[in-house]
């Protein structure tokens, strides 16, 4: 399916905000979810079901001044 992630459009094949991460290589990764605008918690990313045109922003720490 398609959606965009970062604002890049990407094809995947996760059916989930959980698998996504996985198959993104973001396993393990400290790392803030957001679907469609809405923040997704990490408790939930594994219900988060995904599909066409989905909007999906990875985010990560960032340290520094």
């Amino acid at each position: 399916m398609r959606i965009t992630v970062n604002g890049k459009s990407l094809d995947v094949v996760a059916a989930t905000l959980d698998a996504l991460l996985r198959e993104l290589d973001y396993e393990g990764a400290a790392v803030a979810t957001a679907l469609n605008q809405a923040f997704v918690r990490r408790g939930e990313r594994g219900k988060i079901s995904l599909k066409e045109g989905d909007a999906v922003e990875i985010l990560t720490p960032r340290q520094g001044g």
